[in-house]
């Protein structure tokens, strides 16, 4: 770290350091929400897998054979446009780290599409049975999308 730079620690005091490390990368409440609500539809899906080879991140759902990735973000972390208040403390820490957060979720969102994947985001604050019915549209769509016409053989689906 050259001198020019001045380091912001990511806590401001230790009790929000422990706070901070209690809060769970996966299996949050509203990612069980979501699952039990689409599996109670009858979706069977992977939790926390790496849609992509060789990638560091990883989608909360994932329907592989479909190619379907499904995030959950949280409102907070990911900047929901509808509830996310800019942090009081911390501010050099926090605002830029929501940023990246931001970024990244575009990133992601991009190289999934451009491999042949869908991506659904979810937001936490999402009633469940409305995001997992969100969830069972898309399978539904891309079930469409791959199934055979009548006559056209197996093989000719794209």
């Amino acid at each position: 770290m050259s001198a020019a730079t001045t380091y912001t620690p990511w806590a401001s005091t230790p009790a929000v350091r422990q706070v901070m490390q209690g809060n769970r990368k996966r299996d949050t409440g509203p990612e069980l929400a979501i699952r039990r609500a689409a599996h109670a539809l009858g979706l069977r899906y992977l939790v926390a897998r790496r849609p992509l080879p060789g990638r560091p991140w990883s989608a909360d759902l994932v329907f592989p054979r479909l190619r379907l990735a499904v995030f959950v973000d949280g409102c907070y972390w990911h900047g929901c446009p509808q509830h996310f208040a800019p942090p009081r403390t911390n501010v050099g820490y926090w605002g830029p780290k929501i940023e990246r957060n931001r970024s990244r979720d575009r990133v992601v969102s991009a190289e999934l599409c451009q491999a042949g994947w869908m991506v659904l985001r979810v937001w936490e604050h999402e009633d469940p049975a409305l995001a997992a019915h969100r969830v069972a549209a898309a399978v539904t769509e891309i079930r469409a999308r791959i199934r055979p016409l009548p006559g056209q053989a197996p093989d000719a689906i794209g």
